[in-house]
């Protein structure tokens, strides 16, 4: 155990499968104190979660992410409930089968993957600034490398829809695209952002729908390593000695270039617009604060 992570507090969205699930482990294992932020509950069979859970190491906080109410209820129940958040993983997602859209409207994987991210970001500044590490991991993918033409209509309103290299991966692109222009102001607040691809992991479940193409599952199946290598990187990129520049996306702990930069901007505005005028004037009817 690393005694000097023993105050440190982690909030994982996605923390009960997969690649959070290992990285919940990992930080459990390295004396933090994790909040998972989930709609689903952990697995019942699994001694340490559990063991964790009875001990108070692990919260776990039940949201429908999509769906604002409940994500505001959560939101408001960490913030009463906790004093700083070290790091902020930003990691549910996943690649739906067919078009769907959020409860708001929202083509599914925009909400959850481009949008969302940033809600939570936003409403939880306040403790990361009370933190010591100050960071903010935004789970990402080189999928979107596959991506030929991108902007907002795209993003939110797409054509036609295509297994991973569709809206999941263009969400994704989004995702980026805001951490890296959020990344210029808040670097003034001494916050850190950066985007991770985890790299392939097999994620695979038995029970459940994939938004996998055919011609993935097996080569996934077979030759893509455990959720615990993704875990690694996402818990690589908070923890690393060298910090990397704000913003910076990564790929195997090394900065990789973005395309479609130029459509950084208009991305964020949009979220920030969602937020304000979505969620948080839903919630108070009060102005919401300029991207920080």
């Amino acid at each position: 155990m690393n005694n000097q992570n023993q105050l440190h507090t982690a909030l994982i969205t996605g923390s009960t499968s997969g690649i959070g699930l290992e990285l919940t482990r990992k930080l459990l294992d390295e004396g933090w104190q994790v909040i998972g932020l989930n709609r689903s509950a952990f697995p019942a069979e699994d001694t340490d979660i559990q063991n964790a859970l009875r001990s108070g190491k692990l919260r776990w906080v039940q949201a429908n992410l999509t769906n604002y109410d409940s994500l505001r209820t959560a939101l408001v129940q960490i913030k009463s409930d906790t004093d700083s958040i070290d790091v902020l993983f930003n990691n549910a997602g996943g690649s739906a089968s067919e078009l769907r859209f959020s409860d708001q409207g929202h083509e599914l994987h925009f909400e959850l993957q481009t949008v969302i991210p940033y809600i939570i970001y936003m409403e939880l500044i306040e403790l990361l600034h009370k933190g010591q590490m100050k960071t903010v991991i935004n789970t990402s993918t080189t999928a979107f490398k596959m991506v030929k033409q991108f902007d907002l209509n795209i993003l939110e309103r797409p054509a036609e829809f295509k297994k991973l290299f569709g809206p999941y991966a263009i969400s994704k692109l989004g995702l980026s695209l805001w951490t890296r222009e959020v990344a210029k102001s808040a670097k003034a607040d001494g916050i850190q952002l950066l985007s991770v691809d985890p790299g392939g992991n097999n994620t695979l479940r038995g029970n459940k729908t994939s938004g996998l193409p055919f011609y993935i599952k097996p080569i996934m199946k077979w030759f893509f390593p455990h959720p615990s290598h993704g875990a690694s990187l996402l818990y690589s990129a908070a923890l690393s000695p060298t910090r990397h520049e704000s913003g910076t996306f990564l790929v195997k702990n090394k900065a990789a270039a973005l395309r479609f930069t130029e459509q950084g901007p208009a991305v964020l505005h949009r979220v920030h617009e969602i937020y304000e005028q979505r969620f948080r004037k839903m919630q108070s009817g009060k102005p919401a604060s300029t991207p920080s």
